[in-house]
Order: C-alpha cells, then sequence, then structure tokens
C-alpha cells in the first residue's frame, strides 16, 4: 500500500499517514468533478458565492484548530498560522461580494443592436498548491475559480494532506457542491506521471500551479502540449534596494520582516538586499540586530516568530547554498551554521561580500538567509535587481518618492514592487510575476479572468 506521511517538521514526529489514489481513483474523481461542472455552469453567480460567507463563518469559528493543523504539518509559527486563516475568510467576503460586480456582462457600444463581452467557465481546472501557505495558496486560487462557475481538481503537497482534505471538508460544509471541489493524493514517486495525466485528461480544461520553477515548467509543457490554459505562480529572488537617503532604521524592519516571515519560506520574500555604498555598514548592523531578535523556538508557543523549515529535505539544500556560498568567500555576519535543536530549523543568517556566481544569489533561497550587495549607485542598483531570470516582487526603500515610483513603474522587470513597504499579496490586489516567476494573475479582478472563456456576442435585429 503506498501512502502519504506527514511529519511535524519541528519534532520529526509523524503525525499521520494517508493511502495515497490509484490511477482509476483519481479518473473516477475527476469524472465527477466533470459531471458537477455542468451544474455550477447553469448557475447563478450569486449561487456560486454563496456558499463562500458560510465558509468564512467555519474559517473563524475553527481557526484555531485550522492554525494548529498548518503549524503541525509544515511548522509556521502558530500566530502566523491564525493570520492565514484569518486572511482566508477575508478573501471569501471580497470574492462573494465582488464577484456579480466583476462578472457582468461588459457592453461595447458600436454600431451593431447590442454587443458586449462576458465571462462563461470553463470547466474542470486542476490546482496544484504548494505547503508554505496550505490553506491561503488554495483559498486564493480556488474561490475566484469557482465563482464563475469551474469546478477543481485539488492536488496539493503530500506533507500538507491533512490540510488539503481538511479543506475539501470545508467546503462541502460550508454548501458547496459535493463535486465542487475534490482532493486526489498522489503518492511522491507518481506526481510527474499521474499529474501529466491529469492534466492531458478530456475534461480537465486548465491548470494552475504554485510552487517551483522546475514544477512549473513541467506542467507548462504538458499543458502547452495539450493547449489548455495554466498559470503559473513559481519562484522569485525578489530584490530589496536600500537607496542612500533611506530610513535605515526602518529599512532593516521591514527587510527583516520579509525575509523571516514563514520561516523565510516564501515566494515573494525579501531575497536580495542591494544597498547603496555608503549605507551598507549601517545597514548591515541594523539588520543584524533585527535578526538576532528572531530566536527559533517552539511552533505552537504563541510568542515564537521564527521555527522550523517545513522539510529536513529543504534543510539540506539551504545550507548547501550557504556553505558553497562562504567557500567562494561570502563572508557570514550572523549565522552561517545551520541547525539548532532538533527538526529542520536553520539559524537567520546575513552574508556579505557576495558576488553574483554564488549559490545565493543565483538560486532562489528558500529560508532565513540574507546576501547584502553593495550598489555603487542608483542605476548600479537597479541593473543588479534585474540580474534574475526571475521577476516577481521587489521593494525600494528612500524619502525620494518621485525617483522611486519611476523605478518601480519603468525600470525594475518585476509584478509587484513596493516602495518603503514589503510586497505582499491581498485579495483586491492582482498577483503574479514575469520571468521564471510565472505568468497570470491570481487575486483581484484579474484572477477572476484566467480560467474563462472571454466570449463576445453580437446581436443585430433580423
Amino acid at each position: 500500500m503506498i501512502q502519504l506521511v506527514s511529519i511535524n517538521p519541528f519534532t520529526n514526529e509523524k503525525i499521520a499517514r494517508y493511502k495515497a489514489h490509484s490511477l482509476t481513483t483519481i479518473f473516477s474523481t475527476i469524472e465527477k468533478v466533470y459531471h458537477t461542472s455542468h451544474e455550477t455552469a447553469d448557475m447563478s453567480v450569486a449561487e456560486r458565492v454563496a456558499p463562500m460567507h458560510k465558509l468564512a463563518e467555519l474559517l473563524r469559528n475553527e481557526i484555531h484548530d485550522l492554525a494548529l493543523l498548518i503549524t503541525r504539518e509544515m511548522g509556521k509559527p502558530i500566530t502566523q498560522s491564525l493570520a492565514e486563516i484569518e486572511k482566508c475568510a477575508l478573501c471569501c467576503e471580497y470574492v462573494a461580494n465582488n464577484a456579480e460586480k466583476f462578472l457582468t456582462p461588459q457592453r461595447i457600444r458600436m454600431g451593431y443592436h447590442q454587443s458586449y463581452v462576458l465571462h462563461r467557465p470553463l470547466g474542470v481546472i486542476l490546482g496544484v498548491m504548494p505547503w508554505n501557505y496550505p490553506f491561503w495558496q488554495v483559498i486564493r486560487f480556488a474561490l475566484p475559480t469557482l465563482a464563475v462557475g469551474n469546478t477543481i481538481i485539488l492536488k496539493h503537497a503530500p506533507n500538507v494532506t491533512g490540510c488539503a482534505l481538511m479543506l475539501e471538508d470545508l467546503f462541502r460544509r460550508a454548501g458547496f457542491l459535493n463535486n465542487a471541489l475534490r482532493v486526489v493524493l498522489i503518492a511522491p514517486e507518481k506526481v510527474e506521471t499521474y499529474t501529466a495525466l491529469i492534466i492531458q485528461h478530456a475534461a480537465v480544461k486548465g491548470v494552475a500551479c504554485t510552487g517551483s520553477t522546475r514544477a512549473g515548467s513541467a506542467i507548462a509543457e504538458v499543458a502547452g502540449s495539450s493547449i489548455k490554459k495554466s498559470v503559473l505562480e513559481l519562484g522569485g529572488s525578489d530584490p530589496y534596494i536600500v537607496l542612500d537617503d533611506a530610513n535605515i532604521k526602518q529599512a532593516a524592519r521591514v527587510c527583516a520582516t520579509s525575509r523571516l516571515l514563514n520561516n523565510g519560506q516564501s515566494c515573494i520574500a525579501a531575497k536580495r538586499f542591494i544597498v547603496h555604498k555608503n549605507r551598507a555598514e549601517e545597514f548591515t548592523e541594523a539588520l543584524v540586530h533585527e535578526f538576532s531578535s528572531y530566536q527559533i523556538d517552539h511552533p505552537e508557543n504563541p510568542s515564537t516568530h521564527i521555527s522550523t523549515l517545513a522539510t529536513e529535505h529543504l534543510r539540506t539544500t539551504l545550507a548547501e547554498q550557504v556553505d558553497r556560498s562562504i567557500a567562494q568567500g561570502a563572508i557570514p555576519r550572523l549565522g552561517g551554521s545551520h541547525r539548532v535543536g532538533k527538526g529542520a530549523s536553520f539559524l537567520p543568517t546575513i552574508l556579505t561580500n557576495v558576488h553574483t556566481s554564488m549559490l545565493v544569489l543565483e538560486e532562489e533561497t528558500f529560508g532565513p538567509v540574507a546576501p547584502i550587495i553593495i550598489a555603487r549607485n542608483v542605476r548600479h542598483a537597479v541593473e543588479v535587481a534585474n540580474r534574475t531570470h526571475y521577476g516577481l516582487g521587489a521593494a525600494i526603500f528612500t524619502r525620494d518618492l518621485h525617483q522611486a515610483k519611476e523605478i518601480a513603474e519603468y525600470r525594475l522587470n518585476v509584478g509587484m514592487c513596493a516602495i518603503n513597504d514589503m510586497v505582499r499579496s491581498d485579495p483586491r490586489l492582482p498577483f503574479g510575476g514575469i520571468g521564471m516567476s510565472g505568468y497570470g494573475r491570481e487575486l483581484s479582478i484579474f484572477g477572476f479572468y484566467e480560467f474563462t472563456n472571454i466570449k463576445t456576442l453580437i446581436v443585430e435585429k433580423a
């Protein structure tokens, strides 16, 4: 019997075992979700979103149990797990309150009796979701997708299988049709093969993937060969630029928060710190001070701000990136060693004297590691920021808002940019990147339209 095992990454204790689904079971589930898609397509928008208010209520009523499940499966500090559930509830309300407005047919004034554009569902959409925000990533993809009338097959990360099954149960209890959202459990050694077969299934009309660039590339290849829509939200190497007129204390505080939130495991976390040469040492000292206040502790402790990486494999990968960079000349100003206590914890680390050939700059670092690069001037800072295959988010710290807006609007090759703040997701704003960070958008009005047939109608009198 092939099983999925969820393990508490802080204690290394096994939480639960789950039987993986056979291909026969997966295809049977797809057929059920496909037949339900005919029902949802015929529903009004108001009928589709009505359960979202109940879902928000369930999330808030059960917030402590749900947050504890997140924390135990992937190690997020409990206060951040609570915040994740509340954010999901807010997204439920946002989608429910705005869906009818966003999906109202758009009248186009031309010479015809009538001409308008409307959005119709595609059918079954596959969601391939990651472990780092196990509820939020699913909610932000699923709600707009369901609101437009699609149905969903959810393939979640195996280490958060408990979260996946809980989400399926929550959607059912909220009042969504039984097969509007269904989870499939795939054994890790069969993920690539089975995921490709799901995408190629005739009933499946699109796929959304949040995950690594490697995973996204493989999914896009299969979807492309089948001529099916895909939306990819992949990795990032987000540059945070600190200019010479920045408020250094503010910049260091925001940079530390962005880098260490979720134990550093976020696609939109600050990954590279590009600092004007006149303020580099001051910023480094301030960042060391901020990082030093994050003490690794048990993730279920309400006072904990940083704890463990989600798996031992992630810790090993991050350790290799840091070790090889130090061997090439990077200087650890804080941390540099890896393990602390049991589990997959990794000490917050700050590196200076880094250059572009080092792994901490060439690759995405998924953990609490901050490389600091010195910029000669503003132009050089922008050049360094754009020296990456990724293009998700960026931030600029300066008192000159005019200059910052010019840089953000015209010179940084990213999908999102913040000035004197950190990049974050919000149901009201589009979320996504360019380059190897993926394509398409989630959230806001733009997220509603990704998996729709944008249909043009022209009506003339007989």
